[in-house]
């Protein structure tokens, strides 16, 4: 009987490529692509199927602030490190890191504008800074904004992208849930009125907070805005998901939104409700 034979060799398996990425001004519903002047006209949403692209918070407000209105407060503010979080990196670093990369100090941006010559008070979150998520710094803007505009006698405009409290500040960012709801009633007190505007995504700790207590709450079409996200629901209930789950749309048919308005359209909006509250 002939000697059996062992196989030793390796077989060598070259790991598959990822996908190439796709050019940032590339739709990612119908896959038209835009130079930047062009998707900046068309106020980032893709004029073939509608698609809403992100903003950044400075180009928020100047899409609908009047020109020259917006003064900036609290830029100053920066959240500390008082849990020494570090998971790959320090905390630290990866705030030093949003900075650089958005030129903000945190993910919101407050201060006064004008939207058709009717004063107001401006929170905008930018989505690009950490995800938009939610410290203590941003809690404590946030509540500044409630106070300006209290003082001021003028609405508060809040534009929500988030993905919720940031987990690196532990309980310090799940204390800015309660803490801006309390300056949200605090503004309703004073007399004067919040309209909230939810961009892609609103989710989490900020939607469980003020995002969702406006006198009149508004999105973008196909905004995300659940608590978690589909997949986390999906797999937690193993459950087949509605296709619009969590979504503007969807919202909106079971009456947690009042209106459903396309970006074009916000500016006019805005300054529609501006009137009814009464903005002198």
């Amino acid at each position: 009987m002939a000697d059996a034979k062992i196989d030793v060799s390796i077989e060598h398996k070259q790991a598959p490529e990822p996908p190439p990425k796709k050019h940032p001004n590339t739709c990612p519903s119908c896959g038209s692509h835009y130079r930047d002047d062009e998707l900046a006209a068309s106020l980032r949403v893709c004029t073939q199927c509608g698609h809403h692209f992100p903003v950044k918070a400075h180009e928020r407000i100047e899409q609908v602030a009047d020109p020259g209105s917006f003064v900036e407060e609290a830029a100053d503010l920066r959240s500390a490190d008082p849990l020494r979080f570090f998971d790959l990196r320090a905390y630290n670093e990866r705030l030093a890191e949003a900075e650089i990369a958005t030129g903000l100090g945190d993910a919101l941006v407050i201060g006064s504008a004008a939207i058709e010559q009717l004063p107001c008070e401006l929170a905008v979150m930018d989505f690009s800074f950490m995800g938009g998520s939610m410290g203590s710094v941003t809690g404590e803007k946030f509540a500044r904004a409630c106070e300006s505009a209290a003082a001021a006698h003028v609405p508060l405009i809040s534009i929500s992208a988030s993905g919720g409290a940031r987990m690196q500040e532990g309980i310090l960012a799940l204390m800015q849930l309660p803490k801006t709801v309390v300056a949200v009633e605090e503004l309703h007190d004073a007399g004067s009125a919040l309209i909230s505007v939810m961009a892609h995504p609103t989710t989490g700790g900020l939607l469980a907070s003020f995002a969702s207590l406006g006198d009149v709450v508004l999105a973008e079409p196909g905004a995300l805005m659940s608590f978690a996200g589909p997949r986390v629901v999906a797999q937690t209930t193993r459950e087949k998901l509605p296709d619009d789950f969590g979504l503007a749309e969807s919202n909106l048919r079971f009456g947690h939104l009042d209106a459903i308005v396309p970006r074009p359209e916000l500016r006019s909006t805005l300054a529609k409700l501006l009137r009814l509250f009464g903005a002198e």
